[in-house]
């Protein structure tokens, strides 16, 4: 079997993603999401430092984007930083980063479904489940090919 491009992904990807109103929902969730599971990443107890398990698990996150798209990955590590950074201004205020990320991974989830009822499609990662990472992706490719850069 053949391994998909980044473009084959998207694509895929966009097939269940037309109705405006779900592309809206997707544009805020879809980044929500990722950066409520790097909290709840960031919430398991470490050995090394706060944001061990985090850390550990955006390599090989951004690994798995390089293999796709070095464009997309580096997108996705500045977004992964931002999200580290947010997390740790949550966690200074003395909120608790793994309560606070599953009150909105629950809303985001909640907006996201809403979206794909709209759209009358099931959710891609019902299909394969690394249609969760793409989603991420299919964002950063937007923004992309609205900058003009090429991924």
């Amino acid at each position: 079997m053949a391994t998909r491009s980044m473009d084959d992904w998207l694509d895929a990807y966009g097939e269940s993603h037309q109705n405006p109103t779900n592309k809206k929902v997707h544009f805020v969730c879809v980044p929500v999401i990722f950066f409520t599971i790097v909290g709840f990443l960031w919430a398991i107890p470490a050995p090394l430092f706060t944001s061990f398990w985090a850390c550990l698990a955006l390599v090989f996150v951004t690994a798995y984007y390089a293999r796709l798209s070095k464009p997309i990955a580096l997108g996705m590590l500045v977004f992964s930083v931002i999200c580290l950074a947010g997390l740790g201004l949550i966690a200074s205020t003395g909120i608790s980063v793994g309560l606070f990320s599953l009150v909105v991974f629950v809303l985001a989830w909640i907006g996201q479904l809403w979206g794909h009822k709209v759209e009358g499609k099931k959710p891609s990662f019902f299909e394969d489940i690394q249609y969760l990472m793409i989603g991420p992706a299919w964002i950063m490719g937007f923004l992309y090919r609205k900058w003009g850069i090429k991924y």
